[in-house]
């Protein structure tokens, strides 16, 4: 191949025409004897290519355009790089606190108010401060079926400018798309002209000041997302007094002095080595006020509630880990109804879970009776370690809430993990006296009326209540608020009658709420149909345990029906297989009898 190069390269430098400048006296007609490969140097080649003007000038135009490319590359990096040395930059992603804290601090600057491109939203940020809500909107009207508060939101793409402290700033907000069924993820960019750090700090200060001043009032909810491995914060909710808890004495009083020492005893803990988490074990009757209490401690000690969903689909021993060591030092992390988690197929590891979900049981139809099997894959073992493992969280307070106490492994129930343990028991007489004394006491008058009309009444009795009767739509409910209010000494009076028509222990507080709820301010009227509600819930409760039983016993006399049937096929089975055996036992006896009448005949 070289070698045909070369005698192609010197028929082009022995050609007439290959050149303007060629030697007259050169023959045109070379002779391939006269010319050979070693005549063809690379100079004669580089004298070629430089005889032809076109490939000079652009030789000369690639060599002078890289040059002043080069140069330009140069001036406009130095250009950059002084420019953004100029500049600080910080990015904040909408998953994190901070972004939180920035859309509140952005939202009360006076220039941000008069800015002409904006995007509108529902979305509050964690905060329902009336300064980032559009002018009119704390206006109640029927008119609005739906209630939401609108807000400004910065547009995507778009660059705005103002002024903190004397210092420009740019904020940039972008929006992309995740890989996880198309989720968006938005990005704040805050651009800062000023080489002193110190005023992006004191810019973060600010905005979580702002942000807490506006959480003053409110709490934050988290839970962990469809993908289980970070938090999303969901909703904002009005911190709750405790006063507003109704159990019997000394218990929340107890908790939530337990719960003040834990929170200011980090150094202690630290210097006896000793693990500086906690954990509160609630159990008890549905509807007796364990979640309420929580959140009412929840907002009586400044912290966040973190919910964690054991049951939510896609979530593994990995991610609970994840999630348990993402949670911040001070706040309370919840898990509700541990019990419905474990009844659900929690095993104590991953290959009990495969072999629990790969069982075959023909005997069994899928019965109403009978869960589904579940994707869950959290085992209890990955439960234990994260939650007081070598890397789990410290600083957190643990609350875990279960209907059925028994069914908890003890594992799980063992001090270190679940330090405190707190029985709720169904309404007692002092209990229904105090619900009744707050329902109609005149100085919570006006704050029932409000939060009725707003939250419907979600402010006094249980958060947790879970009250439903299937006959509410026979009752009627009074909801005037104009009657006569009662003087205190003969609210008493009536409470103590309430309290001694209920049974001790018989029903549980969302029930008496949900009861209360049709005479807002109406005591006399509550007192005298008191005796009605509890005959009419007892006959209620007795239609519900002879159906349970009912069913129970038809459940039980399917089970005796399907495992005689499963019995006769075995002993219907076990009797073929003996026939059969006893055949070829006789068959095999005759072939040797006849065997051996052949070989020796009589």
């Amino acid at each position: 191949m070289a070698s045909y190069l070369q005698e192609v390269l010197s028929m082009i430098m022995t050609t007439p025409n290959a050149s303007t400048t060629a030697e007259p006296h050169i023959n045109p007609v070379a002779s391939p004897s006269t010319t050979s490969p070693s005549q063809t140097t690379i100079s004669n080649i580089i004298a070629f290519l430089f005889s032809l003007s076109a490939l000079r000038d652009w030789v000369k135009l690639i060599v002078l355009g890289g040059f002043f490319e080069t140069c330009r590359r140069i001036v406009f990096g130095m250009y950059s790089k002084l420019i953004s040395s100029f500049w600080m930059n910080a990015y904040f992603e909408d998953q994190d606190p901070c972004y939180n804290w920035l859309m509140v601090w952005l939202s009360k600057q006076p220039s941000w108010k008069k800015s002409r491109d904006v995007q509108i939203s529902t979305q509050t940020y964690g905060a329902k401060s009336s300064s980032i809500t559009l002018d009119g909107e704390d206006n109640y009207s029927s008119q609005f079926k739906s209630y939401r508060k609108l807000s400004y939101l910065p547009s995507l793409s778009v660059t705005y400018s103002l002024w903190y402290k004397g210092c420009y700033m740019n904020i940039i907000r972008t929006q992309q798309e995740t890989r996880w069924y198309g989720d968006k993820e938005n990005t704040l960019q805050i651009s800062l002209l000023t080489r002193d750090r110190d005023i992006l700090v004191h810019l973060l200060q600010e905005a979580r000041q702002e942000y807490m001043a506006a959480q003053e009032h409110h709490m934050c909810i988290f839970v962990n997302d469809s993908m289980g491995n970070c938090w999303s914060h969901v909703a904002s909710r009005a911190k709750r007094s405790m006063t507003s808890i109704i159990l019997d004495p000394g218990v929340k009083e107890l908790l939530l002095k337990d719960a003040r020492d834990f929170l200011e005893s980090k150094a202690w803990y630290s210097e006896r080595g000793i693990p500086y988490r906690r954990g509160y074990l609630l159990w008890g009757a549905p509807g007796s006020g364990k979640s309420s209490l929580i959140h009412a401690l929840a907002g009586e000690l400044g912290l966040d509630v973190y919910v964690l969903s054991l049951g939510k689909a896609g979530l593994d021993d990995s991610s609970l880990n994840g999630l348990i060591n993402q949670l911040p030092e001070r706040c309370i992390a919840l898990m509700e109804d541990v019990d419905a988690v474990f009844t659900h197929g929690l095993s104590r590891d991953s290959d009990a879970v495969d072999a629990l979900a790969n069982l075959p049981n023909p005997s069994r139809s899928p019965t109403a009776s009978t869960p589904a099997p579940s994707n869950n894959r959290v085992t209890l073992s990955g439960l234990l370690n994260a939650l007081d493992g070598v890397s789990a969280q410290e600083g957190r307070i643990l609350f875990a809430t279960t209907n059925k106490y028994s069914s908890l492994d003890s594992a799980l129930r063992r001090p270190g993990r679940m330090d405190v343990h707190i029985e709720f028991k169904l309404a007692s007489k002092y209990q229904a006296r105090e619900l009744f004394l707050r329902f109609f006491n005149p100085r919570n008058t006006p704050k029932i009326v409000e939060d009725n009309e707003s939250d419907s009444g979600d402010s006094i009795g249980s958060a947790d209540s879970g009250y439903a009767s299937t006959h509410d739509t026979q009752l009627t409910v009074h909801s005037s608020f104009r009657e006569n209010k009662f003087p205190i000494e003969k609210l008493k009076l009536l409470a103590d009658d309430f309290a001694e028509a209920i049974t001790e222990y018989g029903f549980s507080m969302a029930a008496l709420q949900g009861y209360l709820m049709m005479y807002k301010t109406q005591p006399l009227e509550a007192v005298e149909q008191i005796g009605a509600w509890l005959q009419k819930e007892k006959e209620e409760h007795a239609t519900k345990n002879q159906e349970a039983q009912t069913k129970k016993v038809g459940s039980l006399e399917e089970e005796k029906e399907t495992l005689e049937q499963e019995v006769t096929k075995r002993v219907e089975k076990a009797v073929r297989e003996r026939l059969e055996r006893e055949k070829l036992e006789k068959e095999l006896m005759e072939k040797k009898v006849e065997s051996w009448l052949i070989e020796r005949p009589l």
